[in-house]
């Protein structure tokens, strides 16, 4: 019975953390650039106590082990916003930006100007250009972005002619899978995993757009459901394992008159 506990106790501790990643994938449902997560999990063959005097089957018992998480990079919903700092990505290209904790990588392009004229994310981190950081000046007018990222402006009403700003930095990842999460929607690249430019046959840059949390939410709260039920059913089964090993206690506690 005891081997039933801790077989029924790993798989609640798997589920738990299935939940958990199911729950946060819920909550970035409408997180710009988000990418949902996924959970792996794989057999433990692990020895009884006394699997020295048993054979075959009965010599292990099968656990559940959290192995790993894996991120889904697949592209989510481009959405028309119509505003000029909106810039989304079609293809597999992440933008660079600059945070405090080093060079990060992200799909979310919800960019602003702060008070320093430099074009940067909704969370205020420095998007990074070809040549260096983006910067506009207080009488730029009618911003364009075009399909290379490149962004140009008009200085002024009346200006005639277009101004270049800057070039957005697209990058890509031969292992775009080893990718880690740094935060709701950026990545940071593990040593060997090094960015290079995006491919422009494949990745372009749309202005106006956003890119939606590639999310599924009736997937999503269709896994929270199992989930749900499958954690619930392993605690009636351990309650149940716990009721027996009680009664036979009981029983054997009980001396005969």
């Amino acid at each position: 019975m005891e081997n039933a506990l801790l077989v029924g106790l790993s798989r609640q501790v798997a589920l738990a953390r299935e939940l958990d990643i199911v729950a946060n994938n819920i909550a970035n449902l409408n997180t710009t650039g988000f990418k949902s997560d996924g959970a792996l999990f794989e057999e433990y063959i692990g020895q009884t106590a006394r699997a020295a005097d048993l054979s075959g089957k009965d010599a292990r018992v099968s656990f559940v082990r959290d192995r790993a998480t894996w991120v889904d990079l697949s592209q989510g919903t481009l959405e028309r916003t119509g505003n000029a700092l909106d810039v989304a990505i079609e293809g597999s290209g992440f933008f660079a930006v600059q945070t405090p904790r080093g060079e990060r990588y992200t799909r979310n392009g919800a960019f602003q100007v702060n008070a320093a004229g430099e074009l940067v994310t909704s969370e205020g981190y420095q998007v990074v250009g070809a040549s260096g950081p983006i910067r506009f000046q207080a009488k730029d007018r009618d911003i364009s972005i075009s399909l290379d990222g490149t962004i140009s402006v008009r200085e002024g009403a009346e200006a005639a002619k277009e101004s270049q700003r800057g070039k957005i930095r697209v990058v890509q990842f031969d292992r775009a899978s080893q990718l880690q999460k740094d935060g709701a929607g950026t990545f940071s690249a593990p040593d060997g995993v090094t960015p290079q430019p995006a491919d422009a046959t494949k990745t372009r840059t749309v202005q106006g757009s956003i890119e939606k949390s590639n999310v599924r939410s009736v997937v999503e709260m269709t896994r929270m459901i199992e989930v749900t039920r499958s954690y619930t059913q392993v605690a009636q089964l351990l309650q149940q394992q716990s009721e027996m090993q009680r009664s036979a206690i009981e029983k054997l506690a009980d001396v005969p008159a």
